[in-house]
Parts: C-alpha cells; structure tokens; sequence
C-alpha cells in the first residue's frame, strides 16, 4: 500500500540533517541514474547532493539507506537551490518505507536531545 506524505496545515514536516556521508540514487523515468548524497530529508522531501541539478519537475525513484533499512520512494524533482543542491518531495512511498524513514527521523530526533541534554549539563556543572 502506497501513502502520499504530506506535512499538517500550516506545520512545517520535521528534518533531519546528515552530517555523516549517505550515498543516495536518483532512477529517472528515462532510465538514467543520477548519484548523489542525501543532505536533509523529512517525511515530505529531502535535499540531496549531486554533481548538477535534475530537471524541475522530473520524477524519479530516490532510494538511500538508514540506519532502520533501505528507502525506497517516488519523488518529484523540485527547483534546485544551487548547482550541487536538488530539492526533492515524495509523491509515493510503501507503508514500510514510510516507517523506516519515520524511525529514522525519531532515532535521528532522540539522539540530538540526547546530545542537547548532555551540553547543557556540562555547562551547569
């Protein structure tokens, strides 16, 4: 089953960050593999590194691997931001991959509070 992400009115979907490196492949509809590297990505879309930008409004298969499995969706290229940065959002995503990049988000959320908490210790102590 297929779910069609979208954020709530007026709420901003929540992003991640990659400060790691994480290889990401773009399948375009005319059978073209564009490598890239997944910068930011949230239940809605991502931003992804590539060597040039991807044509506006193209659709493509986005696939990229986390630490809750592989991710596998269908996107929409959006207007790049630069000639390295492609915006994209998903148009499709299976259930499953729905939950693996949830998780991923969570347990990405769970350690910067980690992270965060422990700061904040150190300067009171």
């Amino acid at each position: 089953m297929n779910s069609f992400p979208q954020a709530q009115p007026g709420e901003r979907a929540t992003r991640v960050y990659f400060t790691e490196r994480t290889p990401a492949v773009l399948r375009l509809d005319d059978g073209r593999r564009v490598p890239g590297k997944l910068k930011v990505v949230s239940l809605t879309g991502g931003l992804l590194s590539v060597a040039r930008p991807v044509e506006t409004g193209s659709t493509a298969k986005v696939m990229f691997l986390t630490g809750a499995g592989m991710v596998l969706g269908a996107a929409k290229m959006l207007s790049p931001l630069s000639w390295e940065l492609q915006a994209f959002r998903f148009v499709s995503l299976t259930c499953g991959d729905h939950e693996r990049l949830k998780t991923t988000i969570q347990e990405s959320m769970n350690k910067h509070r980690t992270h965060h908490g422990q700061i904040e210790r150190s300067r009171a102590w």
